[in-house]
């Protein structure tokens, strides 16, 4: 039969394991670290996995293709279900971009030494892998930074990241414009608040500058702030 169906751009992918994470059906594993549509008839066709696709790797066509079989799902999930391994290294995706949140105890005093706890509230935390519905987003602090800021700014985490979720990006390394997958994280999202932490090279103005039109682009009233770092590591005015 014809019918709508999902389809993965080999070449797109970056392997982080997203799609596989938010389809609820089993139907795209991760093969040889990219990601695969692993049997026709596990697509339902509604596309939960298209926007955790931080490349835009994954597409609707129409094609000849075979009927969604819900039994089969459901048989199939059992079986995985079954398998799952309790191990917290289990990951079907690039470990290196497995979704976790990391708990900090809430009496951490801010006067505690530099470095002597992180306060990276998530992982990941770059732009481009970071899934846009993921649950620590919910009722977050958003702090949106340069890469080179936390190694800039020695007190980092005790200033800027603590109880917050921090997503980092370099629009001159990554060459892309974060602009639309910041809005859709802005929107789908119950953000407090966004911090944006950029350095004084006119490269960071592409991070700032996204940051702007995503809280525009969103439709929300959000409080924000922009901190400038200064090459020497000094908070600019």
């Amino acid at each position: 039969m014809i019918r709508k169906i999902i389809q993965i751009e080999e070449e797109k992918c970056n392997g982080c394991g997203a799609c596989a994470e938010a389809c609820h059906e089993g139907a795209i594993g991760m093969v040889n670290g990219k990601a695969k549509l692993l049997r026709d008839d596990y697509c339902d066709g509604l596309g939960d996995c298209l926007p955790t696709c931080p490349t835009g790797a994954i597409s609707f066509v129409e094609r000849e293709a075979a009927a969604y079989d819900e039994k089969a799902v459901q048989e199939n999930m059992r079986k995985k279900n079954g398998q799952k391994s309790l191990s917290a290294g289990a990951h079907g995706g690039c470990p290196g971009s497995r979704m976790q949140r990391i708990q900090h105890s809430q009496e951490s005093a801010p006067s505690a030494p530099a470095g002597a706890e992180s306060q990276l509230g998530q992982w990941p935390c770059q732009i481009k892998l970071v899934p846009v519905n993921a649950p620590y987003f919910d009722g977050a602090k958003l702090l949106i930074a340069a890469d080179c800021s936390a190694y800039a700014y020695a007190r980092m985490h005790e200033d800027f990241m603590r109880g917050k979720i921090t997503l980092i990006g370099c629009p001159k390394l990554d060459s892309v414009d974060y602009s639309e997958k910041l809005t859709q994280i802005i929107q789908n999202n119950n953000i407090q608040s966004v911090t944006i932490v950029r350095m004084e090279v006119p490269c960071c103005g592409g991070l700032e500058s996204a940051a702007k039109k995503a809280l525009q682009a969103s439709g929300k009233f959000i409080p924000w702030q922009v901190v400038t770092i200064s090459i020497d590591g000094k908070i600019l005015e």
